[in-house]
C-alpha cells in the first residue's frame, strides 16, 4: 500500500499498459482517476474515475484538470503509433502521432504541474524508440524522443516540488506488439528474433511497466528524478 493517501491520473488507461498502472495504483491504495478517446470501458475497474479526453486538445485538458484537481501522481501513457517512414507520412500522420504522443503530453503536463501537490511525481511513457530507431515507425521514434526531453526540461524546471521520470518500454505484449511484427515480410520469424535478444526470453507485460510505475511514483524512488 504504497500509494495510500495519493490521488493519481493516468492518461490511456482503456487498455495495455495504461490499464496495467491503473489496476497497480488502485492495488497500492491510489485514488485514481483515467482517461481516453470514446465511452467508459466495459472493464475498467469500479472506483475509477473515467473522462472522455483528447489529449492533443488543450481546451479539453483544461476543462478536465480543473474538474480533477490537485494530484500527486501525474502518468502521461496515451499514445498512438503509425507504421511509415518519413516520406510515406502524411500530414494526417504527423498530426495524429505527434498530437497525441507530442502535444499531448505537453498539453497535459503545462494543465497539471501547477495544481500538482509538492513531492508530487510526474512519469511520462516513453519508448526505447525514442532512444534508437524502429525501421518504419519515424514519427513514433521522433514523439517519443520529444518526451525523453520534456521529461528531463520539467525536472529540471519544476524540482525539488515534483519529480519527472520517462520509463521506455521495450517489446511489451500489447496491440502495438502486434502492429510492429506485422510490419516484417515473415511476422513469425521477426518475434522469433525478438524474442531470442531478449535475455528474459519472453516479452514484458504491462504489469512490468506497471511495478515500475508503482516505484516512481511512491517515497521509495524520492530521490530520482530526469531520468
Amino acid at each position: 500500500m504504497r500509494l495510500v493517501g495519493k490521488r493519481a491520473f493516468v492518461t490511456g488507461g482503456r487498455q495495455g499498459i495504461g490499464l496495467g498502472i491503473v489496476n497497480a495504483f488502485l492495488a497500492e491504495g491510489a485514488a485514481v482517476t483515467t482517461c481516453g478517446r470514446g465511452a467508459r470501458p466495459d472493464d475498467l475497474p469500479q472506483g475509477v474515475a473515467w473522462f472522455a479526453l483528447d489529449v492533443s486538445i488543450a481546451t479539453d485538458v483544461g476543462r478536465v484538470s480543473s474538474e480533477i484537481g490537485a494530484i500527486d501522481i501525474l502518468v502521461n501513457n496515451a499514445g498512438v503509433q503509425v507504421e511509415k517512414t518519413v516520406v510515406d507520412s502524411t500530414d494526417a500522420d504527423w498530426d495524429l502521432v505527434m498530437g497525441a504522443n507530442a502535444r499531448g503530453v505537453f498539453n497535459i503536463c503545462r494543465a497539471f504541474i501547477p495544481q500538482m501537490n509538492a513531492g508530487g511525481a510526474i512519469i511520462n511513457i516513453g519508448s526505447i524508440s525514442g532512444n534508437v530507431a524502429d525501421p518504419s515507425m519515424a514519427l513514433y521514434n521522433a514523439s517519443k524522443a520529444f518526451v525523453h526531453g520534456l521529461t528531463r526540461s520539467i525536472a529540471v524546471d519544476h524540482g525539488p516540488d515534483i519529480r519527472c521520470n520517462a520509463i521506455c518500454p521495450g517489446w511489451i505484449e500489447t496491440g502495438m506488439l502486434d502492429a510492429g511484427f506485422d510490419l516484417a515480410n515473415d511476422p513469425d520469424k521477426a518475434r522469433a528474433d525478438a524474442l531470442a535478444r531478449h535475455a528474459m526470453k519472453r516479452f514484458g507485460k504491462p504489469a512490468d511497466i506497471a511495478s515500475m510505475a508503482v516505484w516512481l511514483a511512491s517515497n521509495d524512488a524520492g530521490f530520482v528524478t530526469g531520468q
